[in-house]
């Protein structure tokens, strides 16, 4: 049987409301529509809306499936199953090895085109064996104008994303979360582990459990926005600007020097601009053509 999602908080503006409510009952008009569907559910912010506002609508012919291999953290990974615990979502998590495809090694401009290449088509297969005809992601409209090259996968395997369908942005996604009870309604922005390894420098899963085990570092030591940018043998830390300052502390510093070169980093460098997201991506606006 097929439930709407709950309303809108009327708490806050009446035309912001009013906006954020039709949203919702168009997200519900969507999902109703489908027979069934296969959530790509990470455990973020916006995965984890969709998964639990997809159960809410279609009970257990929404599966939610999370897709574990070397570039997904282990810390994502726990939050992933223990939100499906405490929400019953129809929850299975499969084995991806985009680590297996050369071009997704090579980390060009375009890897996460490779990455979601190999998850939609173990998703798909899963779709045929089950009778599942949609395959959902989270993408929302805030995304539509990043540089996002797994879309072009997504749109090849004819992947819906009702958030963004439905004008949701991120923003309105964690008030959304938050009425909904979700923990992940102010978790900072996640992407995988090889996002942190500049374009062009081949990925390897060496790179990814160090980088994995400087940031669990960081996060043991109280930071909450962070990652850190693998550079060889440089590791640069971007931290939010908030919470800059507590890496300049004396004992602070001085952990994380000590714990990152235990790791095997010969130098831990600060980027004074903090935590940007993508920005990675400044190095393609200056490598020549």
């Amino acid at each position: 049987m097929k439930h709407a999602l709950p309303a809108a908080d009327p708490a806050g503006s009446a035309a912001g409301d009013d906006l954020l409510h039709r949203k919702s009952a168009a997200l519900t008009r969507v999902l109703e529509n489908l027979p069934a569907l296969i959530v790509a559910y990470s455990g973020g912010v916006d995965s984890a809306y969709l998964a639990w506002a997809s159960t809410q609508v279609l009970g257990t012919h929404a599966l939610c499936i999370t897709a574990d291999s070397s570039s997904y953290p282990e810390r994502h990974r726990e939050m992933a199953s223990r939100i499906a615990s405490e929400f019953g979502l129809n929850h299975e998590v499969i084995r991806t090895d985009e680590m297996s495809r050369p071009e997704y090694r090579a980390n060009p401009a375009n890897r996460c085109y490779f990455c979601k290449h190999e998850l939609y088509t173990h998703l798909s297969a899963i779709g045929r064996e089950r009778g599942i005809p949609v395959i959902a992601d989270g993408s929302n409209a805030d995304d539509r104008g990043d540089y996002r090259p797994g879309r072009q996968a997504a749109r090849e395997f004819g992947v819906r994303s009702p958030l963004d369908e439905v004008g949701l942005t991120k923003d309105e996604i964690r008030q959304l979360s938050r009425q909904a009870g979700l923990p992940t309604w102010d978790e900072p922005a996640s992407a995988c582990l090889s996002s942190r390894i500049p374009y062009f420098s081949e990925v390897t899963d060496e790179k990814l459990r160090m980088i994995e085990r400087a940031e669990d570092v960081l996060r043991g030591l109280g930071f909450r926005v962070c990652r850190v940018r693998h550079h060889e043998t440089i590791a640069r830390l971007e931290i939010g600007r908030e919470e800059m300052h507590r890496a300049l502390e004396p004992d602070i510093a001085e952990a994380i020097d000590r714990e990152l070169r235990a790791i095997g980093y010969q130098h831990v460098t600060l980027d004074l601009r903090g935590y940007r997201l993508g920005s990675l991506n400044d190095a393609l606006r200056l490598r020549p053509v």
